[in-house]
């Protein structure tokens, strides 16, 4: 919709916006007021060159979209009705439940291996742990290849799914090997879309899901939803978005705890949301309240950080990570609230 800065567009005005538009397969439609006219544009209006060239006219007051930007990701697209299947749960239709340690410990793999038998025990479907971790500081630990197979060995004694991140193409090869884990994409990651491509391709020959967290620092919900439009546009539709809290910090929390903004993005897209409350607050004491608030948001799952023992984690283990008898209690809190959303 075009919105003049005049009342109304003069003739010659109204040819030359005609001609940009035509050029895109578009036309012009106007609609005049007693007081002011405006000119909707028929057609497919998402064509970025398009708006900008509307955009840069000098009688141009501003382009409001109707249409959605997302072909793909948008709630009324030809994939609303795909579904995501994991660790036994559609997504959506039950509560999912990722848990597990923040990082896994090369040098004391038992602890994670009975992590992962503990967070199965108090409800989990998928085992998160991290394998390669994104560090700030180059003198922060950055994981280790080996723990690879600590995750993998996890995955085998439970039968359940996995959850690690990747940052590069050289992890994400190992990470696709035989038997490789599901594939989220990290906060630092989710704007680097020249990425996502090699990603969503990587799905597309198999079964990744990938759960796509937003950037710490507070991007619009359009360009989150765009970053996984990245992803299913190169084959793979299996994207999940994942709220985990963003900047500028809350005193007190981590992050910002964005839970809140799960309704809005089911209003545009058919994407399931699975909230990340341990790094949304950052720490353990917290957790549980935050992961509760995003499940009466309406939130599909939650990602939960959680450890055997955690004083004796490494990474953000021992300040976020609850144990899993809290898990336990968590998951039934959550199942309840679930079924109270949904009315059941």
């Amino acid at each position: 919709m075009i919105l003049p800065k005049a009342a109304s567009l003069t003739p010659e005005q109204v040819r030359e916006v005609c001609s940009i538009v035509e050029a895109f397969g578009c036309r012009i439609q106007p609609i005049v007021g007693a007081v002011r006219s405006i000119y909707a544009i028929v057609g497919d209006e998402r064509d970025e060159l398009m708006l900008n060239r509307l955009e840069g006219l000098p009688y141009v007051e501003r382009i409001d979209r109707i249409q959605s930007p997302f072909k793909l990701l948008d709630i009324r697209s030809d994939l609303a009705t795909h579904r995501i299947e994991v660790g036994g749960v559609t997504v959506g239709k039950s509560l999912l439940v990722i848990a597990g340690a923040c990082t896994i410990d090369p040098k004391n793999p038992g602890l994670f291996l009975e992590t992962a038998a503990a967070v199965k025990e108090a409800g989990a479907h998928v085992i998160r742990g991290g394998v390669w971790k994104p560090r700030t500081n180059p003198y922060t630990f950055q994981g280790d290849d080996k723990s690879l197979g600590i995750l993998m060995e996890a995955s085998r004694q439970t039968g359940l799914p996995v959850d690690t991140e990747v940052m590069d193409e050289t992890q994400l090869k190992l990470a696709l090997g035989p038997r490789g884990p599901r594939l989220p994409v990290g906060a630092p990651d989710w704007r680097h879309n020249t990425r996502h491509p090699a990603k969503g391709a990587a799905g597309a020959r198999g079964q990744t899901i990938v759960l796509l967290k937003r950037s710490l620092h507070m991007g619009t919900l359009n360009e989150f939803i765009s970053a996984a439009e990245y992803i299913a546009n190169f084959g793979n539709p299996n994207v999940i978005l994942c709220p985990r809290g963003t900047a500028p910090a809350l005193d007190g929390y981590r992050n910002h705890p964005d839970e809140s903004i799960v309704p809005l993005l089911k209003e545009r897209t058919w994407a399931p949301v699975v909230v990340d409350p341990s790094h949304a607050v950052g720490k353990a004491a917290y957790v549980p309240a935050a992961a509760l608030a995003a499940v009466a948001y309406g939130a599909d799952g939650l990602c939960v950080e959680s450890h055997v023992q955690p004083s004796r984690g490494i990474g953000d283990d021992p300040k976020q990570a609850v144990t899993p008898e809290v898990l336990k209690d968590l998951v039934a809190r959550a199942h309840a609230i679930w079924n109270l959303v949904r009315g059941r």
